[in-house]
């Protein structure tokens, strides 16, 4: 994720947040029924409402659920994730979801088959003869192509959603970076489309060789063991020479847009419609992840009511919502109605969680003391603040701080707390071991939507019998992450003590980068920060080191583990839940797995955060 946390703050709406189900039964149990007699029929358009849809059409810069859900059909990526239906995080079915297989690529590189060499630093990848554009005259995928992408990321108009992972991973991609900033940032440099394309077509990524046009090697800083995750990001699409001729990000190039996928767009105007129609270039035998059963796809934007949304679903003029949540009012109905359109996924994110502000001066530095920030681990009452947002139905109480699902997670709990009830007696027994025996007040950060303001309301209300008063400091989303990581700010009174921060990461399994590089690795108090609270500890910033230079997942996984351990002995966050998502979709809908099985809902792919609209097929055409 980018510091600036887009990708999450557009996430944060396909995640379920409703009042009154403590009561209710949960789909999320147990896979939707499935039947293997029922063979998938082709044609028909597939429906989808969206209140403001995409915001990126170009794959460099486009880091949002709904780009995301509508780039499934029109890019792909040497390596990408399968979609199949599963039951919880630690089923079978997580683990086939969030592990990269070959996409435009022939194999995953491996060291047994030779696409790992150089003691892991060197992955080669082949691209698959017949995968193809849609140009005129249709033409082959190239590893040029794919390079292209690359030598975009740092363009000066609308560079990647998040260079830092790419920085990390590729011998010179910094540098390139770095060199081209510098070239555009001179006045007389002008960002045109052609100025643009020279510079990147006569400038090299040290790190990123084409030996020919069906090869691709990337040179690594190190051996890592999670490169395949990151290049399964959509940032890694293909990028055809075409673009060269228009702006990165610009209309022109979003309405002049090419596929190599089973979906071209036929038609985009911004804010009222986007339209996909069967690619006529893609061939289902070079693509075993996608599927093209609809003739069609039509994006209606402009529709910001979740009740209108839900109602012209179930009318069905309308089949899935690209960026809305299920209305929560109706959420209740459905599931005790036991609607098979409707389904709770399990998803492992950390939303919302506490960060303390290490560096705030209020209250005497409270927010930096270690035994205050043991006080409201101990204090905090989880299972109320779940029970805010609807109950376990669709939240997990978590106390580490990487989530379930991912490599280095080992369930624990090192500030026992009565199944999530909360400790009042050691909160009040730390709080008088800082210096506070009569209680304190802190100011607390957090958004003022509903649900945010709920689980506020549960938390504030769980620590006042401990003798911590917490004055709530509501803020829009649009300035909430902005202030959250202002750390050239933070350190001065009035500014917050606690905030109400959440986190869902770019890509699940083998994710400890995404999760504790992104969140803890100092010193990183800098503007625009995620690591909020300006947390800085030489351990766990070795641990990462460690963890990102294992050779091994196992040993990976250790590090990975050893952190999160060091960082809630830190009491750095209070982690509080991991939330589900819930997809509806219209009674036409059925999803299609890997296993050639029909079942009765669309399938959530944990990695785009929505549907996957590849993997589906409309009943009676």
């Amino acid at each position: 994720m980018t510091s600036a946390p887009k990708r999450f703050v557009m996430l944060s709406a396909a995640v379920i947040a409703v009042a009154g189900l403590a009561a209710c039964s949960s789909s999320k149990s147990s896979t939707p029924a499935a039947s293997s007699s029922t063979a998938p029929q082709s044609g028909g358009t597939l429906h989808i409402v969206a209140a403001s849809g995409p915001d990126h059409i170009d794959t460099v810069s486009a880091y949002y659920t709904a780009d995301y859900m509508l780039e499934r059909g029109y890019t792909r990526q040497l390596v990408q994730y399968p979609t199949v239906p599963y039951t919880s995080t630690s089923a079978p079915g997580w683990t086939t979801d969030t592990t990269p297989v070959a996409d435009v690529a022939t194999v995953v590189p491996t060291v047994a088959n030779g696409g790992v060499t150089n003691g892991g630093k060197t992955y080669t990848f082949h691209i698959k003869p017949g995968v193809d554009w849609d140009s005129t005259p249709v033409r082959q995928v190239t590893s040029q192509d794919f390079l292209r992408e690359f030598k975009a990321f740092c363009n000066p108009v609308s560079p990647v959603g998040n260079p830092t992972y790419f920085y990390a991973a590729i011998v010179g991609m910094q540098a390139f970076c770095n060199a081209e900033t510098a070239f555009f940032a001179i006045k007389s440099n002008a960002p045109t489309a052609a100025n643009i394309a020279n510079y990147q077509n006569t400038h090299s990524i040290s790190g990123i060789t084409t030996p020919d046009s069906m090869t691709i090697q990337f040179t690594l800083t190190s051996a890592i063991t999670d490169f395949l995750d990151m290049m399964a990001m959509p940032f890694d699409s293909a990028r055809p020479v075409e673009y060269d001729a228009y702006v990165p990000n610009s209309l022109q190039l979003d309405q002049h847009t090419l596929s190599d996928g089973p979906y071209q767009i036929s038609s985009y105007i911004p804010g009222k419609s986007i339209t996909l129609v069967r690619n006529p270039a893609w061939k289902q035998s070079t693509d075993s992840l996608r599927h093209d059963y609809v003739s069609s796809i039509v994006v209606t934007e402009g529709v910001t009511s979740a009740q209108t949304q839900l109602s012209d679903m179930e009318a069905g003029t309308e089949d899935l919502p690209m960026d809305t949540p299920v209305n929560p009012s109706s959420i209740p109905s459905l599931l005790a109605s036991g609607d098979s359109n409707f389904h709770v996924w399990p998803w492992s994110t950390t939303y919302p969680y506490i960060v303390f502000n290490l560096r705030s001066p209020d209250a005497s530095g409270a927010a930096g003391k270690l035994l205050v920030r043991q006080a409201i681990e101990y204090g905090v009452d989880k299972s109320a603040a779940v029970k805010a947002i609807g109950g376990p139905s669709v939240a997990t109480i978590i106390n580490t701080v990487i989530p379930p699902g991912n490599l280095g997670y080992q369930p624990y709990n090192l500030y026992p707390d009565d199944s999530g009830q909360g400790n009042i007696a050691m909160c009040k027994t730390d709080l008088a071991k800082a210096g506070y025996p009569h209680g304190l007040s802190l100011l607390y950060e957090y958004q003022n939507d509903s649900s945010d303001t709920r689980i506020f309301t549960a938390i504030q209300a769980s620590l006042a019998p401990c003798g911590i008063t917490l004055n709530g400091k509501p803020e829009p989303g649009s300035s909430f992450f902005v202030d959250l990581g202002n750390a050239p700010e933070n350190n001065k009174p009035n500014q917050w003590d606690l905030g109400q921060a959440a986190w869902v990461p770019d890509w699940y399994g083998n994710n400890g980068r995404t999760v504790i590089q992104a969140l803890f690795q100092g010193p990183n108090c800098v503007i625009n920060t995620v690591n909020d609270g300006c947390y800085d500890n030489a351990t766990v910033n070795s641990l990462i080191t460690q963890a990102e230079g294992a050779s091994s997942l196992s040993a990976a996984g250790s590090f990975w583990h050893q952190a999160d351990m060091q960082i809630m002995s830190d009491a750095a966050i209070v982690p509080i839940m991991s939330q589900d998502t819930a997809v509806y979709s219209s009674s036409r809908i059925r999803g299609i797995g890997s296993d050639g099985k029909t079942y009765p809902t669309a399938i959530f792919a944990p990695n785009i955060g929505a549907p996957d609209i590849t993997a589906l097929w409309i009943a009676g055409g």
